[in-house]
């Protein structure tokens, strides 16, 4: 895995092999996002030998943001007038869940959370609230966000009025797993996730201590942190948390190679299956922290270990 260009203000996603799992005709007619998305589902059921999923949950933060740029700019374009639909009704943030579950023909639950950069966490949270009820279930979960021009520039456009700036570029990128309550062939253990809104950076070190104690761990149990440091101002919160562990306990800051995005924390919890759930994997990991915010508010921390 390569570092992200962090001189860039803008990285694009690495995209696949779409005709491999989409019609060439009609994934010229989707969204960044809606391939993505499609695409990461469809590996993540492969993986899970599953065709048919009980449930399909997914987070995004700005949606199909291109359509939605184009059909703003038609309004413009047309004086309010004559405007046609197809992008408006391609923008809306359930395209992504809806065109996997039409690829599937899937008629199950199927909800999308848009809570900004809690997006993925809430749809997780949805996962396990149906796991709780239905605990043989099979569910679909993840992120997914998408690059757009518009709102890119409008971004900047902050950012430069903020000192210091986050250093980590903006980019895109689609997250998706198959959740159970049952053991099987799963490659890792999602142990409790806690989130919320606003918290202080003197208190964040204790709520992250009490998770941890609610699920028999230590800061010593834990052998890695997998942070989403930015070098911006809000990065006082991420030194807190470190502090609180032991100096030998391995730190991967996982923006240096996603970006920044509302989703992105779909990417560490990628990261962290890779480091724990491979049977060929050399390092004795067995617990991990992963702790993510956004300019001081929106934390949410998850606590993976190996099965």
């Amino acid at each position: 895995m390569e570092a992200l260009n962090i001189t860039a203000s803008t990285v694009a996603a690495k995209h696949p092999a779409y005709r491999n799992y989409i019609p060439p005709a009609a994934a010229r007619r989707m969204a960044p996002a809606v391939k993505m998305g499609v695409v990461a589902a469809n590996v993540a059921l492969e993986k899970a030998q599953i065709t048919q999923p009980d449930a399909i949950l997914t987070g995004s933060g700005l949606g199909c943001m291109q359509d939605t740029e184009k059909f703003l700019n038609a309004l413009l374009e047309n004086n309010e007038q004559f405007v046609p639909p197809t992008a408006f009704i391609q923008s809306t943030h359930n395209t992504v869940g809806a065109q996997i579950a039409l690829g599937l023909g899937c008629k199950a639950y199927n909800n999308t959370y848009v809570h900004g950069s809690l997006s993925f966490e809430s749809a997780l949270l949805d996962a396990s609230l149906l796991l709780e009820d239905k605990p043989d279930a099979k569910i679909v979960v993840g992120g997914v966000d998408e690059l757009g021009t518009e709102f890119v520039n409008y971004v900047k456009m902050l950012a430069e009025k903020e000192t210091p700036a986050s250093k980590i570029p903006m980019s895109e990128g689609a997250s998706f797993f198959v959740v159970s309550s049952e053991m099987g062939n799963a490659q890792v253990l999602l142990r409790d996730m806690n989130t919320c809104r606003e918290i202080s950076v003197a208190e964040i070190s204790n709520r992250v201590g009490s998770l941890l104690k609610e699920n028999g761990l230590s800061e010593e149990d834990i052998d890695t942190l997998i942070l989403g440091t930015t070098g911006a101002e809000s990065d006082v919160y991420y030194k807190a948390v470190s502090d609180a562990f032991p100096k030998q306990t391995t730190q991967i800051h996982f923006k240096k190679y996603a970006g920044q995005y509302n989703t992105s924390i779909g990417f560490a919890v990628w990261f962290a299956v890779q480091l724990l759930g491979e049977k060929n994997t050399v390092s004795d990991r067995k617990n991990i922290l992963i702790y993510n915010q956004e300019d001081g508010r929106n934390h949410s921390v998850i606590i993976v270990s190996r099965c």
